[in-house]
């Protein structure tokens, strides 16, 4: 993928951007772990991938992933998901409260902070983790 989607930004610009937006590019990255990871592993039919791979995307569980991934965080990630989840969202979720709300764009947002300063490997990392529990 590294050759289709080149990521033009460097690191300091990517802390200037919203944490929102960091959020908006970690739940199209997460996203595509998922499905990617669910059609290595399975072989599911195009609606049955979908209704499974809700199980991963949808708010509750990326809270849920968050907290557990929390003590394996570093400093500097976890202020990226104080940043984002404290971000005023004046979004209103529909499947979820307020609460699983917040800590699911603050997990996107480290995804996606993650992915824009391009470090890959610790991506791989935390996929790991999380997979691994």
């Amino acid at each position: 993928m590294e050759e289709f989607i080149k990521i033009e930004r460097n690191p300091e610009d990517v802390n200037l951007m919203s944490p929102l937006t960091w959020a908006y590019v970690g739940d199209c990255v997460y996203e595509l772990y998922i499905r990617t990871k669910l059609i290595n592993e399975t072989n599911l039919k195009p609606h049955n991938l979908h209704i499974e791979s809700i199980k991963y995307v949808k708010a509750k569980a990326q809270a849920e992933i968050l907290e557990k991934l929390m003590e394996h965080l570093n400093e500097e990630e976890k202020d990226i998901v104080r940043r984002t989840r404290n971000t005023q969202n004046h979004h209103l979720p529909k499947n979820s409260n307020v609460t699983e709300y917040m800590y699911s764009t603050a997990f996107e947002g480290l995804i996606g902070y993650l992915y824009l300063t391009k470090q890959n490997k610790r991506l791989d990392e935390i996929f790991n983790i999380i997979f691994e529990q």
